[in-house]
């Protein structure tokens, strides 16, 4: 949360522009659904802090602008991906890492699994977030079904982080002033310790499936060679 809080401290938002602040907020959620990799969510944050501190935004039209946002988004990457197909992703990926083959291929068995829940929960993902239109395009899901999941997932993310964020905004100072130093140093170290707990992990488990891997052909070699 600290990057939207920062973000909304650094913005006064006076009345006669806040039709403006609604239009960036739509804007920037309606472009990352469009299949463009931009902090969407972070927006959506930040606009619903500012508007928990400030009387010139109304957090119901930032809600507002939000789900209209990723429904519009949505929507045009849904045409955008029915159109162009897999060549799109084959080209994104060579400009942004968030469209690699791996990440494409996952996301592509999410939608063969879970069809449309994929567009409603997918909104609640990052990387789901900007894939959901364009893909569902591209596999030419039945646009009446899309439609439906992309509005009921755009209205229920919209709301969901935008109230929570501006409840927390609004009760920013009560909430961090019961928060001691030493809280948020326990805090820090946890997190570092499970990140590298995490690191040890994976690095163990790749360890082993090298060694495994490497240890196969030796072993069939000297089975044949027994034979």
């Amino acid at each position: 949360m600290g990057e939207p809080l920062l973000i909304a401290q650094a913005i006064a938002i006076p009345s006669g522009v806040a039709v403006l602040a609604y239009l960036v907020v739509g804007l920037v959620i309606g472009v990352e659904s469009m299949g463009v990799p931009l902090p969407g969510e972070t927006t959506l944050i930040a606009a619903a802090l500012l508007a928990s501190q400030q009387h010139h935004l109304k957090i119901e039209f930032v809600i507002l602008a939000a789900a209209l946002g990723a429904i519009i988004g949505d929507s045009i990457g849904y045409f955008i991906g029915r159109k162009a197909g897999r060549r799109l992703f084959e080209r994104l990926g060579k400009r942004f890492h968030h469209f690699s083959e791996d990440r494409i291929v996952r996301a592509e068995k999410y939608f063969h699994k879970y069809g449309v829940w994929t567009v409603f929960f997918g909104r609640f993902a990052a990387l789901l977030r900007i894939f959901a239109g364009p893909m569902a395009g591209m596999l030419r899901m039945h646009y009446p079904k899309f439609l439906a999941a992309n509005a009921a997932g755009g209205i229920a993310w919209s709301a969901t982080i935008g109230i929570v964020a501006y409840k927390i905004g609004d009760n920013a100072d009560k909430i961090f002033g019961r928060v001691s130093v030493g809280a948020l140093i326990a805090v820090a170290v946890v997190a570092v310790a499970l990140y590298v707990v995490h690191k040890v992990r994976k690095r163990r488990r790749e360890a082993a499936e090298t060694a495994e891997t490497t240890t196969s052909p030796a072993t069939t070699a000297a089975e044949s060679a027994d034979v």
